[in-house]
This record gives C-alpha cells, structure tokens and sequence, in this order.
C-alpha cells in the first residue's frame, strides 16, 4: 500500500543528506600562534594619497635644518673671504705689473683726443653800457640813518612838535590849585557827576590831569579836588581812599573800579560808566564792559 508520494533520485539524497550527522575535526596537537607584520593596505584613494603624502613628508629634511645649514654656510663663506682678501692685497697680481704699456696707451689716447678751442684773431669785445633803470630800496630807520634827515625836515618835525605842544596847553587851575580854594563848597554826588560831565570830549593822555588831556585816575582827581577831596593820581590808590560799596548802593558821581586795578572812572548809573578810555579815545558816557569791578565812594553824601 502506498501513501501516494513518489520519491525521486534527487528527493532521496536530499534526505540522506539531511540525516547524515556533521563531524568536526579533532584537534589532536596545541594551538601555536603565528605572528606575521603586515602592512596596512589602504582600501580607499583618499586613504592611499595620505599615506603617500606621509611618506614623502618623513623623506623631507625639515625646514629649520635647512635654514641652519644655509647659515652656516653663508658664514663659512664670509670667513674664507675675509681671510683670503688681505692676503690677495699683500700679493698683488704679477700680470697687473706687466701692463704699463696699456696705462701708457690710454694716457696717450686721453692726450691726443683732448679737444682745444682756437679764437681767431678778428674778433673783438662788445661794449656794454649801463641802461637808466633803478632799483627802489626800502629803508629801515635806525639810529644812524635818522642822523641822515636834512635840515629842512629836522626843523619841520620841531614845528610840529611844539606846535602839537601849544594846542595842548593848559593855563588855567590845577587840581592842586582847587585843592587850595575850591570852587564847589557844598558837595554831593549829582554836583560831581555834573561837574563830570563838562569834559566830555577831552582827549585822552597818558598821565594828563588837566582839561588839555586825562588818563583816567587823572580825570577822577581832578573832578574832586574842584570839591576839596584830595585824591592821588593813581588806581589803586583811590581805590583805598574810599568805602567799598555795593553795586545796588552805588549812585552817579561814585567811582567805578576795575578789580586788577588798571581802569576807573565815575559811574553813570544803568550799567555806564564816564570815563577817560585809552589812547586815542575821548572822554565819554559808554556802557560798562565787565562785572568784575568794585564800587568806591568818597566825601560825604
């Protein structure tokens, strides 16, 4: 009886295959270890151009032997010739003995090529003569060239001076002279201011404490001493003659006083101040330019 399954050729030593048991071999003897150096081979083109790059960097010689190597070289070689040139200079070079007769060749050549001038004997010198143009030159007076003046012009600058001289002069009072009888008895600050203000206009001078001129501590003595306040013709002296006062408290006819001392004059009231200014000005009435100044007051009020 049969189950219904044919077995083939093939189908049959599949199975015996399949049934047969697997063998190792046995290992009758020790294991030994073989140890061999091999060499990593690169498996990739990037890995195999490092390699070779690494290989051509450990056959380079580095580059700090190569700069000492070039050093010493360069130093050897200036030695040699600092040692060879004073025995080339203590032996010269016989063949350079033996060319006199070359120096004497070209010396001749020098001689024989030089070139000469010949002026033939027609030729005569051209006449100069001088033209009429000048030359201005400046002038600078000093104390020679001043003794140069001529006579006519040193007695004009004398005509002038004493003519300057007399327009200038002054005859009348002196503060000295009102100090002595005072044409003002009865005092008060409006009278001094009034009487201030008559010399509007008087020039300025250096020193002056007449009508014919004031400087500016002139103009205040000379205004007071016609009151009978004797006042010396100086800044800082009639500064320390008076009582400081406040601004607030000063009045026209008070003194106005610079603080370092170098200008005064009476004040005006409303921030003015009458005054003798400075060479070439004038008395006059003008606004005060600086708050730094101090207040003066005098005589009794």
């Amino acid at each position: 009886m049969t189950n219904g399954i044919t077995s083939t050729p093939s189908t049959s030593s599949l199975v015996a295959r399949r049934s047969t048991p697997r063998t190792d071999p046995i290992r009758t003897g020790p294991i030994s270890t073989v140890t061999t150096s091999t060499i990593a081979v690169p498996t990739t083109r990037r890995a195999a151009r490092a390699a070779d790059r690494a290989q051509v960097k450990a056959k380079r010689p580095g580059a700090k032997k190569t700069v000492v190597s070039v050093v010493v070289m360069t130093l050897t070689a200036g030695l040699v010739g600092t040692m060879a040139i004073p025995a080339f200079a203590l032996t010269p070079n016989s063949s350079a003995t033996g060319s006199s007769s070359t120096t004497a060749a070209i010396n001749a050549a020098r001689t024989n090529g030089a070139q000469s001038v010949a002026v033939a004997g027609s030729v005569s010198d051209a006449s100069v003569s001088r033209d009429n143009y000048t030359a201005t030159v400046p002038v600078v007076r000093t104390a020679t060239t001043s003794t140069t003046l001529s006579a006519s012009q040193t007695t004009a600058a004398v005509a002038k001076r004493a003519s300057f001289a007399a327009s200038t002069a002054y005859t009348g009072k002196t503060a000295a002279d009102y100090l002595a009888d005072p044409s003002h008895p009865a005092f008060s600050l409006a009278s001094v201011y009034q009487t201030a203000l008559k010399y509007v206009g008087t020039p300025y001078v250096f020193g002056g404490a007449t009508p014919s001129g004031f400087d500016c501590s002139g103009f205040v003595m000379y205004v007071y001493a016609q009151y009978g306040i004797s006042l010396a013709h100086s800044v800082p002296a009639q500064s320390a003659a008076g009582t400081t006062i406040s601004q607030a408290d000063a009045e026209p006819g008070d003194i106005v006083v610079l603080n370092n001392g170098s200008h005064d004059g009476f004040y005006a009231g409303n921030g003015m101040i009458l005054d003798a200014p400075k060479p070439g000005g004038a008395v006059s009435v003008r606004p005060l330019w600086t708050s730094d100044v101090h207040f003066v007051r005098f005589g009794i009020k």
